[in-house]
């Protein structure tokens, strides 16, 4: 019973996938054509999605008995989830399709990433068995959905506002947000090329830093390794022999997971060379492909919906990314706060936008510069995600 739900439940999400991805293609259209047909029927299509999604969820949950939350592949899931959740309650309020053309991607983006984490079920550990799993997890989730219609109208209120060949820093830096699209457009094609159809794989034994002996698989070239860390290869029944892999040489303290700091370095350096070689076929830059999709939009709604969001987004975060936090900390560790890499940077984030409303309400900080703000803090959203969830080891590192 359990296995045929887990199956229903990701084929569930999986069309769920294929159906917004089609969806933006009438979207696309409804932009140049005045007709509401094609709006419509993406609006019905990403609906239909939200709902399958929605089903994926709450299959996953009664199979495993748990709120769906306890691993970076459900996590990103429900991520990628509350952002649809957050454009269809902006589209009911606000009419504006141009933001699905922007909000719809970055979804599918966040499962395509999901994807390359096991979505295998095992049982929780002693500190994720608790209510508070499901209290803190999905309300910092839909949290996020909020917060990410912030950046997604900060990102198309810029489109517009910043001329694409503008010799400026505020175009080079939206440039730069680009080719950090490309970068992790890369990461995740060369996490599923290597580790999928090629099958790369190195095997590396250290000790981490609880002093246990532990092996890292690499499916990519080593460029960063653990202190000490030794190549070898299985060869059957948890026996491994020391055999010759490549390795740059470069080794870090466990406290670092440099198997995946090693991906994101190769991911770096591959975008950056695949974003070189589009600026060397295109002869302009990538901002002038996505321009046009904004050119439409208007600014003081882009405006409002981003200040909207954050003013919604924001009290959720600090009540399931800090109040719920701290309770579930002293339940399951007996202390509210302890400065773990995870609560640091939702400190770090807590206080941003903090200083985010700050300057929005009493300094003026309103349209170009609010949409820089909203677009800083979804990088400290991801950072957290990518960065914090799998290079920095901490009590969080499950997660």
């Amino acid at each position: 019973m359990e296995s045929t739900l887990l199956s229903i439940s990701n084929g569930l999400i999986t069309s769920a996938f294929f159906i917004l991805l089609v969806a933006l293609v009438p979207l696309s259209l409804s932009i140049r054509n005045e007709k509401k047909k094609f709006e419509n029927t993406a609006i019905i299509m990403t609906v239909i999605a939200f709902v399958m999604q929605l089903g994926y969820f709450i299959l996953r949950w009664i199979a495993t008995g748990h709120a769906p939350v306890s691993n970076m592949y459900e996590f990103i899931a429900t991520f990628s989830i509350m952002i649809i959740l957050g454009y269809l309650i902006t589209y009911h309020y606000y009419k504006t399709k141009v933001l699905g053309l922007f909000a719809i991607p970055v979804s599918l983006l966040l499962i395509a990433y999901g994807s390359l984490f096991s979505t295998d079920v095992n049982p929780l550990i002693p500190s994720l068995q608790s209510n508070w799993l499901a209290i803190h997890v999905i309300t910092v989730s839909i949290s996020y959905g909020i917060l990410s219609m912030s950046a997604v109208a900060g990102l198309i209120y810029l489109l517009k506002a910043i001329p694409q060949n503008e010799k400026s820093w505020r175009a080079r830096l939206l440039e730069m947000i680009m080719a950090g699209l490309v970068i992790v457009l890369v990461y995740i094609g060369t996490t599923l090329v290597m580790k999928g159809a090629v099958g790369y794989s190195d095997e590396f034994m250290y000790t981490d830093q609880r002093g246990e002996t532990m092996v890292a698989d690499y499916h990519l070239p080593s460029l960063v390794n653990y202190n000490d860390a030794i190549p070898v290869e299985h060869v059957g029944d948890n026996q491994y022999e020391q055999v010759e892999h490549f390795h740059s040489g470069i080794y870090l303290p466990p406290v670092i997971n440099s198997q995946s700091l090693n991906t994101v370095l190769w991911s770096i350096i591959l975008g950056l060379i695949v974003y070189g070689i589009l600026r060397l076929i295109l002869r302009k830059r990538l901002v002038a492909l996505v321009k046009p999709l904004a050119n439409k939009a208007d600014l003081n709604l882009m405006d409002e919906i981003g200040y909207r969001s954050v003013i919604i987004g924001f009290p959720l975060f600090a009540l399931g990314g800090i109040f719920f936090a701290a309770i579930w900390a002293q339940i399951a560790w007996s202390r509210f706060w302890g400065w773990d890499p995870k609560e640091t940077w939702a400190f770090i984030t807590f206080m941003f936008y903090t200083i985010f409303l700050h300057l929005r309400l009493n300094r003026g900080y309103e349209g170009e510069k609010s949409a820089w703000l909203a677009v800083i803090g979804f990088i400290l959203i991801l950072f957290n995600l990518i960065a914090i969830n799998l290079i920095v080891a901490g009590l969080h590192s499950y997660a």
